[in-house]
């Protein structure tokens, strides 16, 4: 898939205000501090498409940027980071429960895991939750970069392990680094595979 426009469009407080579109979305979401925003940049080929924060917790909206006018991509309000109030972290995750479980042309959710840990159980609480959900979803190991290989496929085996105990069918995985842009192009095929 080659991209060739990236446009924002919306930030949405809630599912009432997202767009009136029956485009297919793309949600990506992860623990606070996963890289998600340099993953969008990457994956779109615009470096502030997404704000890259320093600082954990800064997506606190659903954001939709349109994508070559035939799909949007959706970056959602990262879950976990604990030095946000608790008000607001219940807020974010009724938001985030509501698009999942309520928005119908969700095409697949991105679920963003830091590939240099051992499975986090946070992560694993809000996969087992996302099998619940309407649409499917994959698993994209972020920073592949930053450790050897070898720790990196043993930190997915013991994910994919742990999510066999919740689950019979686990979901597609991918790989990548946004500094070296690994993995840009599996994910963007199984988009357009996804779109059909």
């Amino acid at each position: 898939m080659l991209i060739r426009s990236a446009t924002f469009q919306i930030s949405a407080p809630d599912l009432a205000s997202c767009p009136d579109s029956d485009l297919p979305e793309f949600a990506f979401i992860g623990r606070s501090n996963v890289g998600k925003s340099s993953l969008l940049n990457m994956l779109a080929g615009k470096k502030e498409l997404a704000r890259v924060s320093p600082t954990p917790g800064h997506t606190q909206l659903i954001n939709f940027f349109l994508i070559d006018n035939t799909w949007f991509l959706v970056d959602l309000p990262g879950y976990g980071y604990a030095k946000t109030a608790k008000t607001e972290r219940d807020r974010f995750q009724d938001m985030i429960a509501n698009y999942l479980e309520g928005r119908g042309n969700i095409a697949c959710t991105f679920v963003l895991i830091d590939s240099r840990h051992t499975p986090q159980q946070i992560d694993l609480d809000f996969v087992q939750w996302l099998t619940h959900c309407p649409s499917p979803f994959a698993l994209v190991f972020t920073k592949i970069d930053t450790v050897k290989p070898a720790v990196v496929k043993k930190n997915i085996a013991l994910f994919q392990e742990r999510m066999a105990e919740m689950c019979s069918d686990l979901p597609p995985i991918f790989t990548t680094s946004s500094e070296t842009r690994f993995g840009r192009h599996e994910l963007l095929d199984y988009i357009e595979k996804l779109i059909g």
